[in-house]
């Protein structure tokens, strides 16, 4: 089940809404632990207990660290058997298919014979996220910087919190756990997380939906027919499509939470206004970047032990950032391509990226521009020929073969579509800056704010009433 259903929207959340509203304070954890389990099971119900297992061992791990207080060689047993638990799953669902695929290329390129089977496995919804949570849990349970939870419904309802549970934000238990102990349910919170609710379901429905569909054209028509004008429009409505889909379904999730009473943290800050790509990555998937900062970067030294290892902790980063979303050689690629691109603004760029004057502005917003099409079109495309062919497109200049060239001038097809989606195309390029959400900020307490959230919803509904594309893309990561 996903937010932006009808099922969802009519069924799940208003039964799931009066029940919670009206059981006793002391019996809403129970309640938001159950509830979530039910949201889950309508996705994957046969994997449900992965998620009850995890629960468990990790509540038991986390009191038996307390119980061994001050004798370090069991709790760092216990955090090490608490990690290979938790990354062990994580490893087998999401990468084992690659890693043998990989062996099998191995082997044929020596010429053995020999080849391993893929296993018949699907990839556990939510996994990425709620192993990156409950590890953070453990961490900071053996590092003391949180208390063991000695409830195990309330760390049950903090890991399977069905606003957060299939695709973040990636809330760290310290963040939440006084409001799992005791929470505030106004008219006021309901009212403005049922706003910020609406305002991610249209970003989700009206705009990545609809965007959603040039890029699907684009692929439909085959990469090695399309023009280079049309490659460049396909990479900016996948680009469009990426983040009105991940940060229309953040919002819903951070308006779920404020409905129930926890304040959940922001996972995007308008990410396509940024003028470096140092940047972008402060404001993009912010719960992510702070998880690999507090668990990765910062203990392998961060920034303190010199340039050299810096760019070392940085490299681990983001190869790790970048195998997290994907088991697919493109996503290392990604990761690798904005390390090399924050190394060369760290050391030479960035300042002049950042001065404050008209001529640097257009200039790094320029660059920008190409980071972010070129960025999501190496993300978008896992296949390394598929992908050649596709850059080869948006760079013309990289053809040697002028008889692969083919019709990379002609502007039909772009202008075509171009035409068709200029409405959402224009939609597109407002909304991913800051001023409408600003403007709404202003009315959403007003008769025109209520009038918007309106109008915005049952636009929404509409489109989903007649079936329009509905796919959430970072399901697949």
């Amino acid at each position: 089940m996903v937010f932006s259903s009808l099922l969802f929207i009519f069924v799940f959340l208003p039964v799931f809404l009066i029940l919670y509203y009206i059981f006793p304070a002391r019996s809403r954890n129970l309640l938001l632990f159950l509830g979530s389990l039910v949201f889950y099971s309508f996705g994957e119900p046969s994997y449900l207990f992965l998620i009850l297992c995890s629960i468990t061992v990790n509540f038991f791990i986390g009191r038996g660290m307390e119980r061994f207080e001050g004798r370090d060689f069991e709790r760092k047993l216990l955090l090490i058997l608490s990690l290979l638990y938790n990354f062990g799953f994580l490893l087998f669902f999401k990468y084992t298919n690659f890693f043998i695929e990989n062996i099998n290329a191995a082997l044929r390129l020596v010429h053995i014979p020999w080849r391993f089977y893929t296993l018949n496995i699907t990839l556990p919804l939510g996994i990425s996220f709620y192993t990156f949570q409950i590890a953070s849990y453990v961490i900071d349970v053996y590092l003391g910087k949180t208390k063991a939870d000695r409830s195990f419904i309330n760390l049950g309802a903090y890991l399977c919190m069905f606003p957060q549970l299939i695709a973040g934000p990636i809330v760290v238990y310290s963040n939440i756990r006084d409001a799992l102990k005791e929470r505030t349910i106004s008219i006021y919170g309901f009212d403005n997380g049922l706003k910020t609710f609406i305002l991610g379901l249209g970003y989700k429905v009206i705009i990545a939906n609809r965007i959603g569909t040039l890029w699907n054209e684009v692929c439909t028509i085959g990469y090695e027919s399309i023009s280079t004008p049309l490659a460049w429009l396909g990479a900016f409505a996948y680009s469009m499509q990426l983040y009105f889909d991940f940060c229309g379904y953040s919002l819903m999730a951070v308006g779920l939470g404020e409905m129930l009473g926890f304040d959940m943290p922001a996972n995007f800050r308008h990410p396509y206004m940024a003028r470096s790509v140092t940047d972008f990555w402060r404001r993009w998937h912010i719960t992510l970047g702070a998880w690999f900062r507090e668990y990765v970067y910062i203990p392998l030294g961060g920034n303190r032990r010199g340039k050299a290892r810096t760019v070392f902790n940085l490299l681990v980063v983001w190869l790790l950032t970048g195998f997290w979303h994907g088991a697919a050689w493109n996503f290392i690629l990604w990761g690798l391509f904005i390390f090399v691109l924050q190394i060369i603004e760290k050391n030479i760029t960035l300042k002049w990226l950042n001065a404050d004057n008209i001529f640097a502005k257009i200039l790094s917003h320029t660059y920008m521009i190409f980071y972010i099409l070129v960025s999501w079109t190496i993300f978008a495309i896992s296949d390394f020929q598929e992908l050649g062919v596709y850059l080869n497109r948006l760079f013309p200049f990289l053809i040697l073969n002028t008889e692969k060239a083919g019709n990379i001038f002609d502007l039909s097809d772009f202008v075509r579509l171009a035409a068709d989606y200029a409405p959402l195309l224009i939609a597109c390029v407002i909304f991913a800056t800051n001023y409408p959400e600003k403007l709404f900020s202003k009315i959403r307490n007003h008769f025109f704010g209520i009038v918007v959230a309106f109008i915005l919803f049952w636009w929404s509904v509409y489109y989903l009433s007649i079936g329009l594309n509905n796919p959430f893309l970072y399901f697949r990561y």
